[in-house]
Parts: C-alpha cells; structure tokens; sequence
C-alpha cells in the first residue's frame, strides 16, 4: 500500500536524489502537476488584472483611461492590490507545490517544466508594469540619448522637461539623477525610442520583449550549466528560471536584470565549454594541467574552435557587464578557470587573465565608442545609493546606530555611520571575491559556484539591495548548490521577499489599505487552500506501489558532467 513519506525525508532525498535522472511521473503525478499549473496560472491572471489598478500605471497616455471594464480596477484599488497579492501567493504556493516534480525521485521532464513556465509567464505580458516603476525611468533616459544629450550627465527633468510624457511617469527621487545603466542598455533603449517615439505603451512592451529574450537566454543556458555541474536540469530551472522572483520582477517588473543575467550566464556556458574540453569536475575531479596553447592534432578551423568558443564567451560576459556592472565578475572566474586549466601556475594566470582582460578592455571600448555614449557609465554606478535599503545589511546597521544616538541624546550620525558601514561591506566583497577566485584557481571550487557565491556576497553587503537583486545569485547558485541546506535557505528568501517585501505596487496605498489587502488575501488564500487540499499537492506525493515501498523505476545512470567539445586526454 502507498504511503506518504513525512517532510522530513522528502528533503533528506533531495541531496541524495540529486546525481541521478528522476523517473518520470506516473499518472496520478501528471493529473496532480496539471493541476499545480492551473493553479499558478491563475494567480499570474489575478496579478495581471489586479495589476490594472494597484500597477505602475503611467500617469499620461494609460490605454485604461476611459475604458468601462479596463479602468474598473483603477477606481477600486483595494481590491486591486488584494487581487495581485492573492495571485502573487498563489503563484509562489504553486511553484513550492512544483517542487516535489522537480526534487523527489519522479521528476516532471523539461518540455512539462517549460510549459508550466510558459503558460504562468503569458498573463503577465500585457499587464502593466508592476512593483516598480523603473521602466520609465529606462524610457526617459533613453530619449535623453536619442536626443544626443549625455544621460551619464543630465536627468530626465533637465533633459526632457518636467512636462514630457516620460518625465511625469519617473519617480520623483529619479527625475534630477543620471543613468547609471551600462552604455549597451541605452544603446538599446535608444533603438526603441527611435522606433516608438513618444508612445509610452509600445515602449514599454519593446522593453519587455528585451526582457523576454534575456529570459529565454538565462533558461537556455541553465539547464546546461546545471549538467556541467552534475545538478539535475528540471531542479535547478525550478530553483532559477521558475522562481516567482522571475515572474514577479523580471516579466512583470520589467527590470534589466534580466538582459543582464541571460547574456553573463549564456557567457559563461560558452566559456566554460571552451575551457572544460575534457570531463573534468570541479572539485569531484582533480584539473587536468594543459599546455599553454590550443590542441594542434585537429585539422582546418576545428583546432581554433574552443578558442571561438572562449572569445564569444567573454563577449557576451563583458556585454552583460555593459548592462550592469556585477556580470564582470564572471570573466574573473573564466580568466581563473583557464589558468587552472593550464596549471594553475603564476605564469598560467597572467597569461590567462591577460587575454580574458584584453578582450573584455576591447569589447567595453567598441561599446562605448559604437554607442556614442563613452564611459560617463562608471562615474554615475553610485546613483542609486541614495536609496537607504533595509534589505542591505550594512546599510539596517548604520540605521540601527542612527536611531540608538538618537535616542541615547548623541545626535543623528546616521550618514556618518553609513558611509563607515558601506565602505566595510565593499571592503569584505573584496576579500571574499578574492578568495573564492584563489579557491577556483586551486580547482577546489566550480567557477560556477564561486560565481555564484560571489553574487551571492556581493548581494548581501552591497549598499543597496532591491528584491530581484536575489536573482544574481539564485539563478548561477541554482544549477550548482544542491544541498537541502541552500534550497532551503532560497526558498525561505524568495518567499519572504517575493511576498513581503514589494508593499509598495507602483503606486502609494494608504495602511489601512495594506493591511485591508492582507487581510483579505489570506482568508482567500486559506480557503482556496481547505478546497483544493485533497486536489493539489500539499501533501508529499505518495510513493509508487512496490515490494520494498519504494519507487519501482529501474536504477538510472548518474547525471554525466560532459561538455559538447569534450575530448579525451
């Protein structure tokens, strides 16, 4: 008889469960999965037409105004955000559901895991911005480069006027500010102000279009990084590409996070495939030194094919870099892994890091000067530290202190401290970085888990930390770490901040609105809950029928560490 296994040895499976390929689901499992879709789907409805009223509306030029049923929710934002934040929970209870296809021992294969991916990320496509308004600063500073004026230098109200479309949609705090987006990005958005003009809504769809195609780029390369590092492909799409932060802030959001993501990880896939031509695994095998040059036993353009591979992969890691800054640190963990690859000796290291930083200099120069846009970029990157984040820790501490010399009578030091604090926090992700670069070099650590941790690091101590920041480091983490200790400790953040953390949908709501909209979403949530509890998998999924009382799939090989370009010793 089938019994359910207790919570407990589900996630003691997970580790264990990890290096080999699940079974596939048995009929029960895809009616329960299908199900789980549903659900979720129908949160990304909730949020999509709640996102109508408590979205991050344009002030001018809302295609909603003055239309009956469209501009309903707008006059009733209450419920509009208790729509988007029921849906919101219900998407992110049917991604936890999700899960047990992805970790047990019966896994939903990657064609099931797309779809579900697919049809949840569909509602969100035309719905309005939400949860920040970033987009139309995007917007406004990209007409300030079509224009030909320097947004590495003016802000959207000295550049366009406090009464252009684009403008009134900023943020006031961002209205005075520079861009402090990388020269690609702009480059970009000055593209689609050229196509668009004016038209706030086209724009704002071709920006999530370019959002899109950096999604797509970040679920092509996961899966592949995920078997470098002997991680099974569906768990770590569920864990990163499937993450409700995704949904939430990248396709809803509208944030570059997204390009920036797709073309670092795409990056380091080609680099990493360049540099692995054997099947080594970090740090389950030990570094094969090689030769410092490229195998000579291949006739015609085959023999320069990894070196192809090595420079497109820097390209495209710098091109990330071009969007936002942090992607660089990957071609420090491709430049290591090189030199490890080649001995891991000081002359290995120059001589990798030499040509990795040579081809970075290159393409950031060719951008800069094709764009127009030149450099201002690295001058403005502290914009955004104005903002006084509490999910930045050094920045909650130097808070904390202002508020104690407050109330102990010392005065308000709070900006001192927070200069002290920062100043700290960059100084250890310096030596961490540091030391997991040292760590790859040595071939104890996969440069894509010390990519991974490194983001992580840089995350956690920068000066100012938003919700989909996390994405940095979830999505390289989730195709290296297994550990039910990490899975963990994502899954708890992602919740508190997928669920908590964004109170504020675009627009202000007053208290007693919040707290009327929480109210109400979890009494929904609740009910939904005691109605679909025998239907959906709240519950672990019970074991397959057999003698023993486990799973009766055959033994099934562990998942191979091998590279496109592999080639034997």
């Amino acid at each position: 008889m089938a019994t359910r296994p207790s919570m407990s040895t589900a996630v003691a499976r997970w580790h264990a469960d990890e290096t080999t390929v699940g079974s596939p689901l048995i009929g029960s499992d895809v009616a329960f999965l299908r199900r789980t879709r549903v659900f979720g789907a129908t949160g990304t409805v909730l949020m999509a037409i709640g996102a109508l009223g408590a979205g991050a509306r344009p002030v001018v030029q809302d295609p909603t105004f003055g239309v009956r049923l469209l501009n309903l929710p707008s006059r009733i934002q209450t419920v509009s955000l208790t729509m988007t934040t029921t849906g919101a929970v219900m998407m992110a209870l049917a991604w936890l559901m999700l899960g047990r296809f992805a970790l047990g021992s019966r896994r939903m294969s990657r064609s099931q895991l797309d779809r579900t991916l697919l049809i949840w990320a569909l509602p969100l496509l035309f719905a309005p911005p939400m949860y920040s308004k970033d987009v139309y600063s995007y917007l406004a500073q990209s007409q300030i480069a079509r224009l030909g004026l320097d947004p590495y230098r003016v802000g959207p109200a000295p550049g366009l006027g406090l009464d252009h479309v684009f403008t009134l949609s900023v943020p006031s705090l961002w209205r005075e500010t520079p861009a402090p987006y990388g020269p690609l990005f702009l480059w970009i958005g000055r593209g689609i102000s050229e196509i668009t003009g004016d038209n706030i809504v086209a724009a704002v769809l071709c920006h999530r279009l370019v959002v899109l195609g950096g999604v797509g780029l970040i679920v092509w390369a996961t899966p592949r990084l995920a078997r470098r590092c002997g991680v099974a492909e569906v768990s770590a799409l569920w864990l990163g590409p499937c993450n409700p932060l995704l949904f939430m802030h990248l396709v809803a959001g509208i944030h570059n996070e997204a390009l920036m993501l797709g073309l670092m990880l795409t990056g380091t896939e080609f680099a990493l495939r360049a540099i692995s031509r054997t099947r080594d695994n970090y740090p389950a095998g030990p570094l094969v030194p090689r030769p410092l040059h490229w195998p000579r036993d291949r006739a015609g353009w085959m023999r320069w094919k990894p070196l192809a591979m090595l420079i497109a992969g820097t390209v495209l890691i710098t091109m990330a870099s071009q969007v936002k800054l942090p992607a660089l640190l990957a071609v420090g963990f491709v430049a290591v892994a090189l030199a490890a690859k080649w001995g891991g000796s000081f002359r290995a290291l120059l001589v990798a890091g030499g040509s990795v930083s040579a081809i970075t200099v290159a393409v950031t120069v060719l951008i800069g000067w094709a764009s127009g846009l030149g450099f201002g970029w690295l001058f403005t990157l502290g914009t955004a530290n104005v903002v006084r984040s509490w999910m930045s820790p050094p920045t909650l501490i130097a808070l904390g202190t202002g508020q104690v010399g407050n109330l102990l009578g010392l005065g308000d030091h709070t900006t001192a401290v927070l200069g002290l604090t920062r100043a700290i926090g960059v100084i250890i992700i310096a030596v961490l970085v540091t030391w997991l670069l040292l760590s790859v070099l040595r071939g104890r650590l996969h440069p894509v888990g010390g990519l991974g941790v490194a983001l992580g690091v840089t995350v956690l101590l920068a000066p100012v930390v938003q919700p989909w920041y996390l994405l940095w480091a979830i999505i390289p983490l989730a195709t290296w770490a297994s550990r039910p200790g990490f899975r963990g400790t994502a899954i708890a953040m992602t919740l508190l901040v997928g669920i908590f953390g964004p109170t504020a949908n675009g627009d202000r709501f007053a208290l007693f609105q919040i707290v009327d909209a929480t109210i109400a979403s979890t009494m929904i949530v609740a009910i939904l809950i005691a109605i679909t509890y025998t239907r959906l998998p709240w519950r672990p999924l019970p074991e397959a029928a057999g003698g023993d009382g486990q799973a009766s799939a055959p033994p099934v090989p562990p998942v191979a560490n091998s590279d496109a370009y592999a080639e034997t010793p």
